[in-house]
């Protein structure tokens, strides 16, 4: 049990930026090196890891209690390896410090609803927040940089492969059902009524930031996106991340610039630059959506009715609509084919219901998704079965590796450990 935690919490915690709340009385837990461990840290993480894992995080339960001790184990572990990263003079992108800072305070807005009430709960300001906060996402990113780099440094031989599925094969997971689908994707075009309609929106909320408004407060009343509640905040992006007409009037200001109206295929905006910083900018926007009316969207659907009809009449092939029609541009080429995916892992209820219900070379009704009307076609569908060494070699190989390279990891720290001075305070 004490493993399993420590293996499932080292992903977790390279994937989570612990934020301590309000200072309170406080003891130190731990020293290792010249790095402590507070016991308000290990008890929110501790808290949180069992949360997680749908643990009541009650003291004294043997289960939270069995957390506990594996969050400590971890939190000197990620200490040990601080240590380490710093003798081997580990090195990390300043832009990704910001860009994980960015995102993880971006999350934590959009919880708790915005800016204000975040500096609320936390009795600080979003400046200070990022300030207090910069020097533990660092510390992560020097760890996840480290066992990344040691990971890289762990072979498998494909002797080595054929043993482990020798020894392991009655206890490896079957191979899940997978299925190969292909989709035509097709928005709702706005009638000319709905982008009067959105034009005239951001025109009032350019008026009001002429007017002396804040653009956070406009952004907040204006706003259409989910980052209005955070002031229209977007983060640190790089030009690559950003659709391109943002990108191109977005670099072209100065850090407290604002741009004019822009259009995107999201609608309308209006661009304020925060910083510039190496190849990333942070930016604010506001966002005003060209939404489809009732009759843009029943003409649509009117149309992928028709054309699903020509389809199954043998009109045309499903891959020529696909190149003709399709707004996906990352499959129309191919026919709309997305490839294969397991069953139980597709997130888009029109793949997830197309897997599920269709019949191989069964082609969906159109169905509205975020991104606009689809249709799916089921190509192929490939049963559960045993895993075999022979068809899934590859898949084999990386079960192999992970355990290998869990193996090799508590033994390198064990190792580190052996140099590094370590106190515990229980």
């Amino acid at each position: 049990m004490k493993r399993r935690l420590l293996t499932i919490f080292m992903l977790f915690a390279l994937q989570q930026v612990g934020f301590a709340q309000r200072e309170v009385l406080d003891r130190v837990i731990a020293v290792v090196d010249e790095n402590i461990i507070l016991q308000s840290e290990l008890d929110q993480m501790a808290a949180n890891f069992a949360l997680q894992n749908n643990v009541r995080p009650v003291p004294g339960s043997k289960e939270f209690d069995q957390i506990r001790q594996a969050t400590l184990d971890q939190l000197v572990v990620q200490k040990v390896l601080l240590v380490k990263a710093k003798e081997d003079s580990v090195e990390i992108d300043p832009g990704r410090v910001d860009k994980v800072l960015e995102d993880n305070l971006n999350n934590m807005i959009q919880q708790v609803g915005s800016e204000a009430k975040l500096e609320e709960y936390f009795g600080s300001t979003i400046r200070k927040l990022k300030k207090n906060f910069r020097k533990d996402v660092e510390e992560r990113l020097l760890v996840e940089t480290l066992q990344q780099q040691k990971a890289s440094q762990i072979p498998i031989s494909r002797r080595e492969v054929l043993e482990f599925y020798r020894t392991m094969k009655d206890s490896l997971p079957d191979m899940p059902e997978r299925v190969n689908i292909s989709h035509i994707l097709v928005s709702s075009v706005a009638s000319s009524d709905a982008r009067t309609r959105a034009y005239n929106k951001i025109l009032e909320a350019q008026k009001k930031l002429e007017e002396g408004a804040a653009f956070s407060e406009v952004a907040r009343n204006y706003g259409e996106d989910p980052s209005a509640t955070s002031g229209g905040d977007l983060g640190f992006f790089r030009r690559d991340e950003l659709v391109r007409e943002y990108a191109e009037a977005a670099f072209r200001l100065e850090p407290g610039e604002v741009s004019d109206i822009v259009e995107t295929q999201f609608g309308f905006h209006i661009i304020k630059l925060i910083e510039k910083r190496g190849e990333q900018i942070h930016t604010q926007h506001i966002l005003v959506r060209v939404e489809a009316t009732a009759d843009d969207e029943d003409r649509t659907v009117a149309f992928m009715d028709s054309l699903r009809g020509a389809i199954l009449a043998g009109d045309i092939s499903f891959e020529e609509a696909a190149k003709k029609y399709s707004e996906d541009e990352s499959s129309k080429e191919n026919g709309g084919n997305l490839g294969w995916y397991e069953s139980n892992s597709i997130q888009l209820p029109a793949w997830r219901d197309a897997a599920k219900d269709l019949d191989v070379g069964g082609i969906s009704k159109p169905t509205k998704t975020n991104f606009g009307y689809m249709m799916v076609r089921l190509n192929e569908r490939q049963e559960s079965r045993k895993i075999d060494i022979n068809e899934d070699f590859d898949q084999v190989e990386a079960i192999a590796m992970s355990f290998k390279r869990e193996k090799e990891f508590f033994k390198w720290v064990d190792d580190i450990k052996k140099d590094v001075y370590i106190k515990i305070n229980l």
